[in-house]
């Protein structure tokens, strides 16, 4: 099993050690910590810690968001494999492609624009939304819904990522976009919540946070909504998973700016943390 967190890791203490890149590796730590985070999960996978959720979730979905249609009641996911189009598919796969990059290059843009303070604040924001998402896996491991449709209740040990239906998308580019991005997917028992639609709601929060134009901050959260939507258009979130991913990035972030950010040994922490980068 190989862990790309290594390599991280090295190259991250060799930019340290560099003076001239020490101040930009310490800013994009949170970062680094988050990739590394998310490929240790590898060592202990969250469904050998709790039973997997597979069927439960699909007719909890299906109790509650269905839709009903003459070939019975559908979860959205089901009613948008059978009413789609290419120009959805297109928008769909550019909205996911943001889930990372947007909130990563905001952090960056304040690094750059000298707000060091608005960009760890961010930064450390996403790390600890992921964190808390990481723990929510173990407590409960559950099945995305193209999973289920595919294999029902039965637990298929070591499944593969899955691309669902961003193969739509791939059919349309000159080259699989999120085939490759998927194949490398750690637990694919690892759907509510959905950490894709907290991301850019991180960023939206702290533009209004960072009193940022308002422009930039409509912007993150029309690309939140489109992350939402493209979730359950594409079969790779319930819109249960969703729910549960805006709940769990709007109420870590409380806990992070209300709670945590006031306990004086970590405000003493945090405000080395900014003189160093």
């Amino acid at each position: 099993m190989a862990f790309y967190s290594i390599y991280l890791i090295i190259i991250w203490a060799i930019l340290v050690a560099i003076k001239p890149t020490r101040k930009f590796t310490l800013a994009v730590t949170p970062w680094l910590i988050f990739a590394c985070s998310y490929d240790w999960m590898r060592l202990l996978p969250n469904y050998k810690v709790a039973p997997i959720d597979t069927t439960g979730i699909l007719e909890a979905e299906r109790a509650f968001f269905g839709i009903t249609t003459e070939f019975g009641r559908l979860i959205p996911g089901e009613f948008f494999r059978l009413h789609n189009a290419p120009w959805a598919d297109l928008l769909a796969g550019f909205f996911y492609l943001c889930w990372v990059p947007v909130p990563l290059f905001y952090s960056l843009y304040l690094w750059v624009k000298g707000k060091k303070r608005e960009s760890a604040r961010m930064s450390i924001a996403f790390l600890w939304v992921n964190l808390v998402g990481f723990a929510l896996y173990y407590v409960h491991p559950a099945a995305p819904p193209w999973y289920t449709l595919e294999h029902g209740a039965e637990i298929v040990f070591n499944t593969p990522g899955s691309v669902a239906d961003l193969y739509r998308f791939d059919n349309l580019m000159p080259f699989p976009v999120f085939a490759n991005i998927y194949s490398g997917n750690s637990n694919v028992f690892a759907a509510l919540p959905s950490l894709h639609s907290a991301y850019v709601l991180v960023a939206a929060i702290y533009a209004i946070i960072n009193k940022s134009s308002k422009w930039t901050a409509l912007c993150f959260f029309i690309i939140s909504a489109g992350i939402w939507w493209t979730a359950v258009y594409t079969c790779h979130h319930y819109v249960i998973d969703v729910i549960c991913g805006i709940l769990t990035g709007i109420v870590s972030i409380m806990i992070l700016e209300w709670g945590i950010y006031r306990i004086p040994c970590i405000k003493r922490g945090f405000e080395k943390y900014i003189k160093m980068m």
